[in-house]
């Protein structure tokens, strides 16, 4: 098998892109992954905020300048991001991922009826973003829903734990840090995140790349704690100092190599549309969007 070079960037939610490296998963499927680390990394810190935001995220980089990079991003965020001319989605695999919103321990914030008119921290377009009036559109009305775009992932967790906002949407592993730091889930879920390329992409590399965490998703099954030490790979640098307690911590996204239910993918449509958040798009027909490895 003719090996091929390839770029990528993951979310820092899952272990399995590491464990396939570990593992030589990659390599048997004739693949040799270049991370991306400007990106991966970019996507911990803080963000351009306010409308002006989207297409500045280091995650659109790669598109912006005609890569072919393979990214992963929420089941939402995926399509608006092919909508709006930034690559396509992949409807054959799927990752079953985690969202908490958290606040301090002294926050007057306990039921999530009391985060009317509270700013949440979120990543502008994002995972975290999305979650939020998934999570909390039954409890309130869409318009006492509120966000604080400060950026990334890391930069979310700091800002609550400095006092900056009230409220932050969290991912794994960031909910694990959460947890162990003492702060308080207020409401979550699960939600699906959706691969993420670049429109020239080989769908036999996509193949051989879904087989390779495929594996990964086995490992996982038959040995969890001997990858839990890996979660240090998804650690933003600033919070790496401080003793994590890794083998308490779970696995975090898990992976699914099977088509996303086309229920689930219209549903995806009919919140964005919902929400107000597919303005950026000028494709909104899901079937053009999709790179298919079929």
């Amino acid at each position: 098998m003719e090996t091929r070079k390839i770029k990528i960037f993951p979310t820092g939610m899952r272990l399995h892109e590491w464990i396939a490296f570990e593992e030589g998963y990659f390599r048997e499927q004739g693949l040799d992954p270049e991370v991306m680390w400007d990106v991966y990394l970019g996507q911990m810190q803080g963000w351009s905020g306010g409308a002006d935001g989207y297409k500045q995220r280091p995650q659109d980089q790669p598109f912006l300048a005609g890569e072919s990079a393979i990214g992963n991003a929420c089941a939402w965020g995926s399509v608006c991001n092919a909508g709006a001319g930034m690559g396509k989605f992949v409807p054959d695999a799927y990752g079953i991922a985690r969202h908490a919103i958290f606040v301090r321990p002294d926050s007057r914030v306990r039921a999530p009826e009391d985060l009317r008119g509270v700013p949440v921290a979120v990543g502008l377009m994002a995972g975290s973003h999305y979650n939020v009036p998934y999570r909390l559109e039954k409890y309130l009305p869409l318009a006492d829903i509120e966000v604080a775009p400060v950026g990334g992932f890391g930069r979310r967790l700091d800002a609550l734990l400095k006092g900056e906002v009230e409220a932050a949407s969290l991912l794994d592993p960031q909910i694990y840090m959460a947890e162990e730091l003492g702060l308080r889930r207020v409401v979550g879920g699960e939600f699906n995140t959706l691969w993420w390329v670049d429109e020239r992409t080989d769908p036999d590399v996509l193949r051989r790349y879904f087989t390779a965490l495929d594996r990964a998703e086995q490992a996982l099954d038959r040995d969890l704690a001997q990858y839990l030490p890996l979660w240090r790979k998804s650690v933003p640098p600033e919070f790496l100092d401080r003793p994590w307690t890794y083998e308490s911590w779970g696995a975090g996204e898990r992976f699914r190599f099977a088509p996303i239910p086309r229920a689930a993918l219209d549903e995806v449509t009919a919140a964005i549309d919902r929400w107000g958040m597919g303005d950026k798009m000028l494709v909104k027909d899901v079937d053009r969007l999709a790179l298919s490895v079929a």
